[in-house]
């Protein structure tokens, strides 16, 4: 293994359940009707591609770009104190940035990543939003791209993820992938057996990746 590649949402910051209730208040604002299903269709999109789901599959009277903005602005509000940090994830990060580079591949907006980065100083060697390459997860394309940013092949990666969408993504790049379940939205179980790990916190991942 060369190199760490971490999800932020659900990994890092507790915002997953932030980013639904933000989500479903907009959508009703707008006239729209939020499904059961939604909630999780939506974990690893890219900004683009759940706005339009907003708009076209819940029924939002507005324009994706026009609630990708309203969503994003109160998301940057609710970070505007500080980010909903788990506990622990910035000293795990820490460890392991002291062992190898990591970087984080997340779903997140540039935006929000940055804010997470600003207030947590962590040395990320590399910090990519999906908005910024083809596709959000379930595709891999995050992750290549972080990797290539790291200067290290998929391959000699781990990856470490909490939603079934984001492990199908870094399984998809060819990843060992460090599963950190969500308790909110636990990933589907035949995704998690296909785990190289599962650790039920995140401050258990340095013991799990052989630093403690």
């Amino acid at each position: 293994m060369d190199a760490v590649i971490f999800d932020l949402d659900g990994v890092l910051v507790d915002s997953e359940r932030i980013w639904d209730e933000v989500r479903r208040a907009v959508v009703a604002e707008h006239g729209g009707t939020w499904r059961e299903e939604a909630t999780r269709a939506q974990q690893g999109m890219s900004t683009p591609e759940w706005a339009r789901y907003l708009v076209e599959e819940l029924g939002a009277r507005t324009t994706p770009a026009e609630i990708a903005t309203i969503v994003v602005k109160r998301m940057a509000a609710r970070y505007a104190a500080e980010p909903p940090l788990i506990p622990g994830a910035v000293d795990v990060v820490r460890q392991v940035s002291a062992r190898w580079p990591v970087a984080i591949a997340s779903s997140s907006p540039v935006l929000l990543i940055k804010g997470f980065l600003d207030v947590t100083g962590l040395p990320v060697g590399a910090a990519v939003s999906s908005e910024q390459v083809g596709a959000g997860k379930p595709a891999p394309d995050v992750y290549l791209r972080a990797a290539e940013l790291l200067g290290v092949a998929p391959e000699d990666c781990a990856a470490v993820e909490d939603t079934t969408n984001g492990l199908r993504s870094a399984l998809a790049a060819k990843m060992a992938v460090y599963a950190v379940p969500n308790p909110h939205f636990p990933p589907d179980p035949e995704v998690l057996a296909e785990a190289t790990a599962v650790v039920p916190e995140i401050t258990g991942l340095p013991g799990a990746l052989g630093l403690s």
